[in-house]
């Protein structure tokens, strides 16, 4: 495997490549193929939730989207640990229940957002499609290139990105407190979440690059999971990022 792509996420990387035996290689269809199975089971599993809550009681339509949500959203990032730290070579029973999982997580927080701001999921699936969009033009336009540094500057603010959220919970959990604009719907706190999403957005240029050069450098096909992995997590950071902006936005002006 050439040493030509060398990315800061521990999971896409050269030297974690190098553990595999290589039988198969790497295509463009294989990826996007499994980019597309985990997607549609993520899509599924969360209009299954939605469906679930808007079909209950009144009064436990809210009860059912939060554990959903809380459940859905731990659970997957102990498995999206897990996976991390492991490293299995046949990923892809794991990384379809992680898409079961986040499907849950976000088929609850989805109904429980459209619930205060009607139209905001519809607004938000607009968005990330928009995103995603974008980033791709930029990248296949060589605007934005997945170079050590960027990669490295990405995942060391996604890193701290996720510790912060990961404070903010056990702060709120323990203390009933949370960090200071993070959930705020003021101008700063509607800049924070501005912020955390161009952040998410980057990392689809890092994803973008692991694909194309694990393509070109014949990694093994196994990596198809992973590059498949990758673009999952982007793409549902991004969704939720877009609606807590928007919620922002709209509660900021209603106030």
């Amino acid at each position: 495997m050439s040493r030509g792509y060398q990315s800061q996420n521990p999971v896409l990387n050269n030297r974690f490549m190098a553990n595999f035996v290589v039988s198969e290689r790497m295509t463009y269809s294989g990826t996007m193929r499994k980019i597309g199975g985990l997607l549609g089971l993520t899509t599924l599993t969360a209009l299954a939730a939605m469906a679930v809550c808007w079909t209950a009681p009144n009064e436990l339509s809210m009860t059912y989207a939060s554990l959903f949500s809380l459940a859905g959203f731990g659970l997957g990032f102990v498995l999206a640990m897990v996976i991390g730290f492991v490293r299995p070579q046949n990923p892809a029973a794991l990384m379809g229940l992680y898409a079961v999982l986040e499907g849950v997580a976000l088929g609850g927080a989805s109904y429980m957002f459209e619930a205060y701001y009607e139209g905001i999921v519809f607004q938000a699936l607009f968005g990330t499609v928009g995103i995603t969009a974008t980033m791709y033009v930029l990248y296949s336009s060589r605007l934005l290139r997945p170079t050590p540094t960027f990669n490295k500057i990405v995942f060391g603010l996604m890193s701290s990105i996720v510790l912060l959220y990961l404070v903010s919970f056990v702060m709120s959990i323990g203390f009933g407190v949370s960090v200071p604009f993070l959930h705020t719907a003021g101008p700063v706190g509607i800049a924070v979440t501005v912020f955390i999403l161009v952040v998410a957005s980057l990392t689809l240029i890092s994803n973008f690059g692991f694909i194309e050069s694990g393509v070109q450098h014949g990694a093994p096909k196994q990596m198809e999971w992973y590059a498949a992995f990758g673009i999952l997590i982007s793409l549902i950071w991004i969704y939720l990022e877009t609606l807590r902006l928007l919620s922002k936005i709209q509660t900021f002006l209603r106030d």
